[in-house]
């Protein structure tokens, strides 16, 4: 006998768009996951009994059913409640699905970055709608100017917490300019900096802004560190050549030794030389910033400067005088070199603000500004991962020196090696 039922069924299905039928399928898996979290909630409180013996904590029905947008779009759920006969304000509440909220947390991750990438708030239910269809409809631009103000509010709650506790073995600082304009049609740019925790992770620092990287921006940065109980700063800073954070770092952090970016610095002197010797100057500077020792490093170094230093001086000049700054890697572990030698995880990270916000033509607020920048950054955060050589930071912070990448055994260590 044919399973009639079960046919008209996939009849049905059939005629369905494939974006309703994923649509379909994701209300499905919602659902089941958000019935395993009562489910466990239920186990949890199951020995806790009434005077007759009855469970005090049960089920009671559902709450209405809300849309949620998602990235296949509208998508139903349907939360269960639970009732607890004890009085002891036990309820339910879905981790999948919190009270009151209407958009999947991937969704409301795309709106900072479309905007960011220079979609205005008017425009920014049109660009959703591409992605998610016609059930983009809820996000007016009084939703999406609501979303900025409660960025903003993450950000300086964010700002003022407490760093007395924190400690970091790298920082990477940076400027970025993003072509967004304040509402005096100032240009603003962010200041970066991220940093590596004594357990590998990479993590936001801080995120500031300024007029330009002038001195006095990064002092206020730097001091309001300071402020909030980063007593120390890190072991090493890897930034550019703007001149207005060495001088801040001296000034607020005077023990942190510095190096310079390899990809700042290469294109700072290419440009200096003519557009035919570009490509063997960028060979001869790889050479001295892949040596395997200092000691390599340095006669590359010499070399470079005495092969253009004769026509080219202003090239030479560039490189030679930042000579320590850009070597300071191999006083380091040889594991963490791939990570000093540039700016990289910023510039990766804000690849996008600064190649395609110059589009924005609408100017935001300071506040605004900042929390959207947060919010990009808080999302990438997500994907970042721990440096390679996660071992080795114990051993610096424990005050090991290392020459060449290598770390060099202590007196006694030493002596056990030799005795051996």
């Amino acid at each position: 006998m044919k399973d009639t039922k079960k046919g008209s069924a996939e009849q049905s299905e059939m005629g369905l768009s494939l974006e309703e039928l994923i649509r379909r399928g994701a209300r499905g898996l919602i659902q089941k996951a958000i019935e395993v979290e009562v489910k466990e909630l239920l186990e949890e409180y199951g020995n806790v009994k009434m005077l007759g013996g009855q469970r005090a904590v049960v089920r009671n029905g559902y709450l209405p059913a809300r849309d949620v947008l998602t990235a296949v779009g509208n998508v139903e759920v349907r939360v269960p409640k639970v009732r607890d006969r004890s009085g002891t304000g036990i309820k339910f509440n879905s981790a999948l699905v919190p009270p009151f909220v209407r958009r999947s947390a991937r969704m409301s991750a795309a709106l900072p970055w479309l905007y960011l990438k220079g979609i205005s708030t008017g425009d920014m239910r049109e660009a959703l709608t591409v992605l998610v269809g016609d059930q983009a409809r809820g996000l007016s631009p009084n939703v999406v100017s609501r979303l900025k103000g409660e960025w903003a509010a993450e950000y300086g709650a964010w700002m003022k917490r407490d760093r007395s506790a924190s400690r970091y073995v790298y920082w990477w600082a940076d400027g970025i300019h993003t072509g967004l304009r304040q509402e005096d049609d100032a240009r603003q740019c962010l200041l970066v900096i991220i940093g590596v925790t004594p357990d590998g992770r990479k993590e936001l620092v801080t995120i500031g802004d300024g007029l330009r990287e002038s001195k006095e921006s990064w002092l206020d940065v730097l001091r309001d560190l300071a402020g909030r109980g980063l007593e120390a700063g890190p072991l090493l800073a890897v930034g550019d050549g703007a001149l207005g954070f060495w001088a801040a770092l001296d000034e607020v952090y005077p023990e942190t030794r510095r190096q310079r970016c390899w990809v700042h610095k290469t294109g700072n002197v290419l440009n200096a030389l003519p557009k035919s010797l570009q490509a063997r100057a960028k060979a001869d500077l790889h050479e001295i910033w892949m040596a395997p020792t200092r000691a390599q490093a340095i006669a590359a170094f010499d070399h470079f400067l005495k092969t253009y230093g004769a026509k080219y001086p202003k090239a030479t000049d560039k490189l030679a005088k930042d000579r320590e700054a850009l070597l300071a890697f191999y006083d380091f572990p040889a594991e963490h070199w791939i990570h000093l030698r540039t700016t990289n995880p910023i510039e990766s990270t804000f690849a996008t603000v600064r190649h395609r916000t110059t589009r924005t033509k609408n100017c935001v607020s300071r506040s605004t500004f900042l929390g959207l920048a947060f919010k990009l950054v808080q999302e990438a955060e997500k994907s970042w991962r721990r440096i390679r050589g996660i071992e080795r930071l114990a051993e610096l912070l424990a005050g090991i020196v290392f020459n060449d990448g290598v770390p060099i055994p202590t007196n006694e260590t030493e002596q056990q090696w030799l005795a051996a």
